[in-house]
């Protein structure tokens, strides 16, 4: 198993009960296929760089987690449907 962080964006307008659903359905994901998640840390809502979907703020989420590459692919469709997550990527550290 290879080790990887993701960094996505969720909108800002969002609840923080359903922020806290959505860091939980993301490390969910991982888990469920025999993954380890390492850490999540929750940077908070920062100023982006440019406005992406007229959005000018984003909250910030970096997870560090060990897993295959199926499960990589499989956690990028995931959060490319989720509404909620604004931008997200996924490298190998």
């Amino acid at each position: 198993m290879k080790t990887y962080e993701m960094l996505y964006l969720l909108d800002p307008a969002v609840a923080d009960e359903a922020k806290d659903a959505l860091v939980q359905k993301f490390e969910g994901v991982v888990t469920a296929a025999n993954g380890k998640v390492v850490s999540t840390e929750k940077w908070g809502t920062k100023k982006l760089a440019y406005a992406v979907d007229y959005k000018n703020d984003g909250y910030y989420v970096l997870m560090t987690f060990e897993a295959e590459p199926a499960v990589v692919k499989e956690l990028d469709r995931i959060a490319g449907i989720t509404s909620e997550v604004i931008r997200r990527i996924i490298t190998v550290k």
